[in-house]
């Protein structure tokens, strides 16, 4: 399995991971009080748009994360090159 093909899976991986969640119907990263304050709520629109707030909030962390983990994958990768001859 050639390092493209592999990052290729990966990325399609990530991507149908990323979509499922994105069309959950709730977010399970509510706190108990919030999930109580939304469920006595009668607006659904409003439950939606709280749910997709969530995640919203949840793309800097984890773009900060992957960020890192590039950054020093690459630098890992930059200090293992063989040798030319």
């Amino acid at each position: 399995m050639s390092a493209g093909f592999r990052r290729r899976m990966i990325l399609v991986a990530v991507t149908i991971l990323v979509t499922v969640f994105m069309l959950g119907t709730t977010a399970l990263g509510q706190c108990s009080m919030c999930r109580t304050a939304l469920t006595s709520a009668n607006n659904a629109l409003f439950v939606r748009n709280f749910n997709i707030g969530v995640l919203v909030l949840l793309v800097p962390p984890v773009t900060i994360f992957c960020s890192i983990f590039v950054v020093l994958k690459r630098y890992k990768g930059a200090d293992e090159e063989p040798p030319e001859e």
